[in-house]
């Protein structure tokens, strides 16, 4: 089971594996407080990506497109958050105010399509 969840959310138990997917660290939080596991910061969205998304929902679908074509080359980083989410739950953090339209959503739901 893989969960998403904003990095200034409280930690619970039922986070299970916490795995940060941004790019760029998030403001305001500290190493103790973020309480991550893993930062895979190699599978967030490229520099260029991140920057025309502007987490603008209009922007989406097309987003998710040129993301995807991303992810394709991220199978090993990909197949780590595979492999624990075989052991135990995976929580997804991202930082973006956007809470349905970002990063960690899209790999979530690539993770679906791509079994």
């Amino acid at each position: 089971m893989i969960k998403i969840k904003r990095i200034y959310e409280p930690t619970s138990k039922e986070d299970g594996i916490r795995i940060l997917v941004d790019r760029l660290w998030p403001r305001g939080i500290t190493k103790e407080k973020a309480r991550l596991d893993l930062w895979l910061k190699d599978v967030g969205p490229s520099d260029g990506l991140r920057k025309w998304y502007g987490h603008d929902p209009e922007k989406w679908p097309e987003f998710r497109r040129r993301y995807f074509r991303e992810l394709e080359e991220k199978k090993e980083l990909l197949g780590t958050i595979r492999a624990e989410a075989k052991k135990r739950k995976v929580t997804l953090l991202f930082g973006a105010k956007e809470e349905k339209f970002n990063q960690a959503e899209a790999i979530r739901e690539y993770l679906k399509q791509h079994r």
